[in-house]
């Protein structure tokens, strides 16, 4: 760590002098760009380890004076790609979390993760439109839509949003409402990091303290897959919108850290959430537990706290490819064809996951979220430890090419070392207006080692 002064760069103006800075040769730098996500490497000029909005001004204007692009990291679970020089504001510090139990808010800092809120939320009985991870960084989720295990009942996590603190390319710390600057609200959320760097966001929490919910995981090996599929897909035209739910199918390496039982295992499960009573719970689960026999059944009623075991995500560094299409319909044929491709007869390991969206999701709300017509999302997650990106890509390309004809587009929070194929991630008219927001507070186009609009 160390304080940049004049001498130590070339820009004019160094405004980021006596904050907390690494260099590529500083003890320190490999820790602050480390993320969850160890697959493509961030390897900027200069790390801002942000404390403050000040720090993230400061840090904004002396890349602006530089002429250098600007990348913005809290948790680096969705690492755009590769990228090289320039500098990045690391947000980590800036994790604070403060609850209006009255007006049901959350004033939520760059750097706080989702179990962090979570946790703040449930002391006053309410909760977050949180995602599946707590150890995801929730302005960032939230920024490109933020798919929760609530979504539809609730909807986006982007549509509770009351107003956003953000540093625009110009340096200036802007608090944007949807009453201040209707339009810029607008693109922000929806938009990502590619018009600012937000400081800290405001949003709505809903009154739920438990809900009933789990998974109900199938052998894939002894029951047929594409059964599990069918059955669920089926299952889900039943259902209220209070139900959220998705189906997952992974075959574990045999790997010597991981459980006996695990190793080798073809595992498909379906993972709900119901903020219903048990009885009622029990009631419109009881078509899936028809589907076959289970390995595991975890289907209880709990405290909302508990809810990230619903689907147990990982919380520990890893390297890992992903990539998803947003499904006007569901062809379970061709999804099937999908997890025959990316299971036991894979060379390597591949995650598949349906989310079915509807309900609140497809309600309009004025913000750059897209494809609310949506009624699915097809998400293929690669590990590459020990696995070769380029094989990955080529399997993602005939996974998706069998869904190309129910495909709207791509949802931003979910495309993982992708950012070498930036089309599909909105549609025509939303990036056209990103585009005239993007002209309008990043012309120099500053934030361009994000998902970014031209």
């Amino acid at each position: 760590m160390l304080s940049v002064s004049d001498e130590t760069t070339e820009a004019p103006v160094d405004h980021t002098a006596q904050r907390i800075v690494f260099r590529p040769d500083d003890a320190g730098y490999e820790a602050e760009i480390a993320g969850m996500q160890t697959g493509f490497a961030m390897r900027p000029d200069l790390v801002v380890g942000a404390e403050s909005a000040d720090d993230v001004v400061a840090a904004v204007a002396y890349a602006a004076g530089a002429g250098l692009p600007v990348g913005v990291q809290a948790t680096g679970h969705g690492v755009p790609g590769p990228s090289e020089g320039g500098v990045l504001i690391s947000t980590r510090r800036m994790d604070s979390v403060r609850i209006d139990p009255g007006a049901r808010t959350a004033a939520i800092g760059a750097g706080a993760r989702w179990g962090q809120v979570v946790e703040a939320a449930v002391e006053h009985g309410l909760a977050p439109l949180n995602g599946t991870a707590p150890s995801v960084g929730a302005v960032g989720y939230t920024l490109g839509g933020g798919l929760g295990i609530l979504g539809r009942e609730f909807g986006y996590a982007a549509d509770h949003v009351r107003s956003v603190d953000v540093v625009t390319g110009d340096g200036v710390l802007r608090h944007v409402t949807r009453d201040s600057d209707p339009e810029l609200f607008w693109g922000l959320l929806g938009g990502g990091a590619q018009l600012g760097v937000v400081t800290e966001l405001e949003i709505g929490l809903v009154p739920v303290a438990r809900l009933y919910g789990g998974a109900l995981t199938f052998d894939g090996r002894a029951v047929d897959p594409a059964a599990v599929l069918r059955g669920y897909e089926e299952w889900t035209r039943t259902l209220p919108d209070t139900v959220t739910s998705s189906l997952a199918a992974l075959v574990y390496p045999e790997l010597p850290h991981l459980p006996p039982q695990l190793r080798g295992s073809y595992l498909v499960l379906i993972r709900v959430a119901f903020t219903g009573s048990e009885a009622e719970g029990e009631r419109l689960v009881a078509p899936l537990r028809e589907i076959g026999p289970t390995v595991s059944d975890t289907l209880r009623e709990m405290p909302y706290a508990e809810s990230p075991s619903i689907h147990g995500d990982p919380d520990f560094p890893h390297a890992f490819y992903g990539d998803n299409a947003v499904l006007s319909t569901l062809d379970v044929d061709a999804a099937g064809d999908i997890l025959a491709l990316t299971g036991p007869s894979a060379t390597a390991m591949h995650i598949l996951q349906l989310n079915h969206l509807g309900g609140a999701l497809a309600r309009p709300a004025e913000n750059a979220v897209p494809y609310r017509e949506a009624g699915w999302l097809l998400r293929l997650l690669s590990p590459l430890d020990g696995a070769d990106v380029e094989e990955h890509r080529k399997v993602h390309a005939e996974a998706f090419g069998l869904v190309a004809p129910q495909t709207l587009g791509r949802s931003l929070n979910f495309v993982f070392g992708g950012s070498d194929r930036p089309q599909g991630l909105y549609d025509p008219e939303t990036r056209k207006r990103l585009a005239g927001l993007k002209a309008t507070y990043d012309p120099a186009n500053l934030f361009r080692h994000n998902h970014s609009v031209e």
